[in-house]
């Protein structure tokens, strides 16, 4: 019989968040592979769990997966670890999971903290429709590209970032965004955990002489479909009336659908577009 994955989570800051299940898992696998094998054998020690470590991680995994899938085939049961909080959540685990679906090999969940979801709840901001984009990419267009699709998004949004980058990333965000509100979260459930809840634009200038220190998790606050409206509309004021109607004609559309479009980019009813037209023609 081939053995099992487990995918263990593990306390993002306080080690008093880990639960029975979890520690049970660690002690009862024929090996744990780990992010940070260092960091978690404090974890182990701290439990006195004495277990095999190997290490998994984004520089080895392609190396390592197909290893620990021959250990599995052989019926080896395998916990899999990150330095902190769930793992396959911006990291390598979510390579491993796949290849042992593709196997046939079972996988089990073993729930535990996240860093993403323990700064939602404390940000204040909505939580029923949200997205994590994890860490951004280090630079280029594919970073750009990302922040920009944030312009307009009306959930809530999740970023990690590290400290060596924090204030470049808030500097980064306000300048795309503009001043939007956002909540700052650093070194959740640790001794010195913070939350500031403040505008980007305040916040692109906290580290200008604070040195960041932490694992830090960004909330920002969806913007409103008021505030989306108000935009567009701003951006129909620099044409006429006719040429928008044109411009929806000249993509297929017939008058009548043209006219209700642009009656709804407006903020207008149709009947007013209708006034506007025959003002225009009778000038």
């Amino acid at each position: 019989m081939t053995g099992k994955l487990f995918l263990c989570g593990t306390p993002i800051g306080n080690l008093e968040d880990i639960t029975e299940r979890a520690k049970r898992i660690l002690s009862e696998v024929d090996l744990i592979a780990a992010e940070d094998t260092r960091q978690t054998l404090k974890l182990l020690n701290h439990f006195d769990i004495k277990k095999e470590l190997v290490s998994y991680h984004e520089h080895n995994k392609i190396e390592r997966g197909p290893k620990l899938i021959e250990s599995l085939k052989a019926g080896l049961n395998i916990a899999l670890v990150t330095d902190a909080g769930m793992p396959g959540i911006s990291d390598p685990g979510e390579d491993l999971v796949r290849l042992c679906i593709d196997e046939g090999i079972g996988v089990e969940v073993i729930p535990g903290p996240t860093a993403s979801i323990t700064a939602l709840v404390i940000s204040g901001f909505p939580t029923r429709r949200f997205i994590f984009e994890g860490f951004l990419p280090k630079g280029g267009k594919e970073r750009r590209k990302i922040i920009e699709e944030l312009k307009n998004e009306t959930r809530t949004v999740i970023v990690y970032e590290a400290p060596h980058r924090i204030n470049a990333t808030l500097k980064e965000l306000y300048e795309c965004l503009g001043d939007r509100e956002i909540a700052i979260c650093r070194e959740l459930t640790k001794k010195f955990e913070e939350v500031i809840r403040t505008g980007l634009k305040d916040a692109s200038r906290i580290y200008d002489d604070r040195e960041p220190k932490g694992e830090f998790v960004i909330v920002i606050k969806g913007k409103s479909v008021e505030d989306i409206e108000k935009q567009n509309q701003k951006v129909w004021e620099n044409i006429s009336v006719d040429d928008h109607i044109n411009m929806y004609i000249s993509k297929g559309m017939n008058k009548k659908d043209a006219m209700k479009k642009v009656a709804k980019d407006r903020g207008v009813s149709k009947r007013d577009i209708y006034k506007q037209q025959l003002t225009s023609r009778d000038n």
